[in-house]
């Protein structure tokens, strides 16, 4: 190697260092300040188990043990009760922030980078999840997922250094895990539909929520315009951009719409998020949607 490209490189890890340290402290304070706009608290899971937290008391069975009945519930009426308390066993949440060229763009500098974004919501859900006592990863990643309250700064920390890639995620998952993808979803929806019943018949719970840029739904441009291929798909050079304004909004619908069967016919659920709306907005659907189980 010679001296220029060793000093080239050096340049560039001192940059890409800088970088880290800019943007890593910033990220985690927005996704605190955003998740304490929640009013989570300690969530259950909603389902009887082994916790502490009183659920519901239920009718007696052929078979209940004797030191499970509630006998101060059971002398005011003709049945014996049993005290079900909620399920509390650590859940994990897998989440995948898209890392792809594409959510690495914004329309106008006011606006939050897709990818951005993304990575907001998830370390805010990360705050959030840490309250619970639950665990949340990053799909794909190797090694088990965060817990505990250093978790939200891993996730930060792992976004932060994240390689763009276009790939979808190869991981082993368990069943019973809940996935959590974010992305613009702007593949070929014959291959997210593959990748998802892949999962839904493994048995994993998903939430599929769709981050856009407002231009992207709008195509606001006028006049003669070069769209620029972030993916290898090739420039395109629009003579007359409004006029193809109406047939490319309506492309995007038919595209959401197949986004949304494709969640649906897979017991998954769907929501959209525009960067130029709140990102409360957003954790609001995607923390609820998770806390349903």
């Amino acid at each position: 190697m010679t001296d220029s490209l060793a000093q080239s490189d050096a340049a560039r890890l001192q940059k890409h260092a800088e970088f880290i340290a800019a943007g890593l402290p910033a990220l985690l304070l927005r996704a605190r300040r955003l998740a304490a706009t929640i009013n989570a608290g300690v969530h259950g899971r909603r389902r009887p188990g082994s916790g502490d937290d009183f659920w519901q008391f239920r009718h007696s069975q052929p078979g209940d043990p004797l030191t499970a009945i509630d006998w101060r519930q059971s002398a005011k009426s003709d049945h014996l009760y049993l005290r079900e308390t909620e399920w509390t066993i650590a859940h994990t949440t897998l989440v995948w922030v898209d890392p792809s060229a594409s959510m690495r763009w914004r329309s106008h500098e006011r606006l939050d980078y897709k990818y951005d974004r993304a990575s907001l919501l998830t370390v805010a859900l990360g705050f959030l999840l840490e309250q619970s006592g639950e665990r949340i990863g990053l799909l794909g990643r190797p090694g088990p997922a965060f817990y505990g309250r250093t978790a939200p700064a891993r996730l930060a920390t792992a976004l932060v250094n994240e390689a763009e890639k276009g790939d979808w995620p190869d991981a082993l998952l368990k069943s019973r895990s809940s996935l959590v993808l974010l992305s613009d979803f702007l593949q070929p929806l014959s291959q997210i539909a593959e990748q998802i019943r892949r999962w839904a018949a493994a048995g994993l719970s998903g939430h599929m929520l769709q981050i856009t840029d407002p231009a992207e739904e709008a195509l606001p441009y006028q006049g003669r315009v070069r769209l620029l291929g972030l993916e290898d798909e090739g420039d395109l050079l629009l003579a007359n951009a409004e006029s193809l304004r109406d047939f490319y909004q309506m492309a995007m619908a038919d595209h959401r719409r197949g986004l949304a069967a494709i969640a649906q016919q897979s017991g998954w659920r769907f929501t959209l998020h525009h960067t130029d709306q709140p990102a409360r907005v957003a954790l609001t659907h995607l923390y609820a949607a998770l806390a349903q189980g």
